[in-house]
């Protein structure tokens, strides 16, 4: 286990005897019966690459965060989520507890859609690019004369497809049909855009504008159900309202610091990526806690 105890950072989970099944970009995915438990690791990638240093405190901001979200959203959507209280996990778990309070959560299985559901309020991002080469966005025709991050007349659902490798990539409805079907790429637009809704009207009463938001589902009994993570600074664009003004890149709560950062000091984007500065690290994770203090009015 790759950890410092001083910096609070934790690299990767080790958990012996439990079955691990994956490790993505953040998360640490072990079978646990027929429940999966999630570990967020402090890890963070830009340009699609793990970098050597990890974040303070990230993954239990992405998780705490993600919790309050299945609790307010609960109302609207089946979501996959369990619990995050170790005490209420399988007893061979707990003696771990050192690395899974505050960072982990237990979920029901879910066979998962192969479209990621990217729901943007806000001319931004990719979106951004692809507007100013055609007009739309994946297939949207969008009004002439937007400037980047304007607010959409309303907001759009512009799926994209899951890379395992690389960027994900913007597709239309035609084509996310072809993956799952067109009366489930429907389903999938409809909640999509009611969640992100939802949302998006809270966290502007908490002074936070969400631009955009990638949302996963999967099947769980055959019931569509909201999985992963859900609306934090990694799958999310964070703005501060108040700093707010269109016609150029905004202020945020994500890793775009890390992105500037990187880009500063020229690297060509191959591996071996590069570790951050102390204060690099540190300002990120500020970043981030100031985004779940902003969005729960509670602190860590």
């Amino acid at each position: 286990m790759a950890s410092n105890a001083d910096s609070k950072v934790l690299l990767e989970s080790n958990l012996p005897g439990v079955t691990l099944l994956g490790r993505g970009k953040v998360r640490d995915v072990y079978a646990v019966g027929d429940k999966l438990l999630i570990v967020a690791s402090d890890r963070i990638s830009a340009f699609d690459y793990i970098l050597a240093t990890g974040i303070p405190d990230k993954g239990r901001i992405l998780t705490q965060l993600s919790v309050f979200w299945f609790g307010f959203l609960r109302e609207l959507t089946p979501t996959h989520f369990l619990t995050a209280s170790v005490d209420e996990y399988p007893e061979p778990l707990r003696r771990y507890r050192d690395q899974l309070e505050g960072r982990s959560m237990l979920v029901k299985r879910a066979r998962m859609m192969d479209i990621e559901c990217v729901a943007r309020g806000y001319l931004s991002g990719s979106g951004w690019k692809e507007y100013c080469q055609t007009g739309a966005v994946c297939g949207i025709r969008l009004p002439q004369g937007l400037k980047e991050s304007d607010r959409l007349p309303e907001p759009i659902f512009t799926p994209a497809t899951k890379a395992q490798s690389g960027h994900d990539e913007n597709i239309s409805l035609e084509q996310a049909a072809s993956l799952v079907g067109s009366e489930m790429v429907e389903r999938l637009r409809s909640m999509t855009l009611s969640i992100y809704s939802k949302a998006a009207a809270y966290a502007e009463t908490r002074g936070v504008i969400i631009a955009d938001t990638k949302f996963e589902f999967g099947l769980v009994g055959g019931t569509l159900t909201l999985a992963d993570e859900v609306l934090t600074p990694d799958s999310s664009r964070f703005w501060p309202r108040e700093t707010y003004r269109p016609g150029g890149p905004q202020p945020s709560y994500d890793k775009q610091y890390v992105r500037d950062y990187l880009e500063s000091i020229r690297w060509n984007k191959q591996p071996p990526a590069p570790g951050l500065p102390p204060e690099v690290a540190a300002r990120t994770g500020e970043k981030y806690l100031d985004a779940y203090r902003a969005l729960t009015g509670k602190n860590l």
